[in-house]
């Protein structure tokens, strides 16, 4: 048994399964991690999400920005587009959209000691807290039809960049919905930065803009982080997390990362899709 974790999909079929060809992955044996973004942009979304839930006792998802986007288009709060419209069109959108619902925003393994969320943790947390608020907002999307779409449509508008644990309930989610699925950048006092895009410079340091694992103070999580959702930083990896986009939508790789072992193996393979970036 294996277990590897790779990042943004983003409806990548052909990549996908490249990669899993290449890495020999075998879903009656092995596991497999996956850091959000399953899907939008691809051209093959439909076929990412029905392979993923075919294989679905032997992988771990969380989702990321793209993912919640389209179960938004699904309730008709966003607007779909044509990436995302053969999902939307399919017989099966339900089941799917349900099978996207009941998925996390965090997930942990001791043993193993790795954590993964799409955009990070945020610097306010520790894994205890992550863990509780995460499960928060897995709640809400599970909940009743009605009820998701009433919560959705708050979680669209203006994001929340700052913690306050005596904010309203709604202000609150969208803080740890933003954290889990959008952060990149935190200025010093922690607050999260929703308009950078690119990698770290020196001049975004210089103007108090750090990336959320480089803050100062940042809360200490014991097991390692494993994330997406930056395409412009790209693979990284330290002693407190392992970054795994790296832009297979943009024509860039797709990353698998081997966490069981002793040594993290990488392995990439390219991507034929090619987007500009803008």
């Amino acid at each position: 048994m294996s277990v590897w974790a790779i990042g943004d999909i983003q409806g990548c079929h052909a990549s996908l399964m490249a990669l899993l060809d290449k890495i020999a992955f075998n879903p009656a044996q092995d596991k497999l991690w996956i850091a959000g973004d399953l899907v939008n942009r691809g051209e093959d979304s439909l076929e990412t999400l029905y392979y993923l839930y075919s294989i679905r006792d032997s992988i771990e998802v969380v989702l990321g920005n793209h993912d919640i986007s389209l179960i938004a288009a699904y309730y008709g709060i966003k607007k779909s587009n044509p990436t995302i419209d053969p999902i939307l069109t399919s017989p099966d959108a339900k089941m799917l959209i349900d099978w996207l619902r009941t998925q996390k925003f965090l997930h942990v393994d001791y043993q193993l000691g790795y954590c993964m969320a799409h955009a990070g943790i945020s610097p306010e947390f520790d894994l205890g807290m992550a863990m509780e608020y995460a499960k928060r907002i897995e709640k809400r999307l599970q909940g009743s039809n009605r009820d998701v779409e009433i919560w959705l449509k708050q979680m669209f508008k203006q994001g929340i960049d700052r913690f306050d644990r005596d904010a309203s309930r709604i202000d609150i989610d969208k803080y740890i919905m933003s954290s889990f699925t959008r952060m990149r950048y935190c200025y010093g006092d922690h607050r999260l930065d929703f308009d950078q895009k690119g990698a770290p410079t020196d001049a975004l340091r210089a103007k108090g803009l750090k990336p959320w694992f480089e803050c100062d103070n940042r809360k200490e999580i014991d097991l390692k982080i494993i994330f997406g959702h930056w395409s412009t930083l790209g693979f990284y990896y330290d002693d407190n997390v392992l970054a795994l986009d790296t832009g297979c939508l943009w024509g860039g790789k797709l990353t698998a990362a081997r966490i069981d072992s002793d040594e993290t193996e990488i392995v990439q393979v390219a991507c034929e899709a090619a987007m500009a970036i803008g």
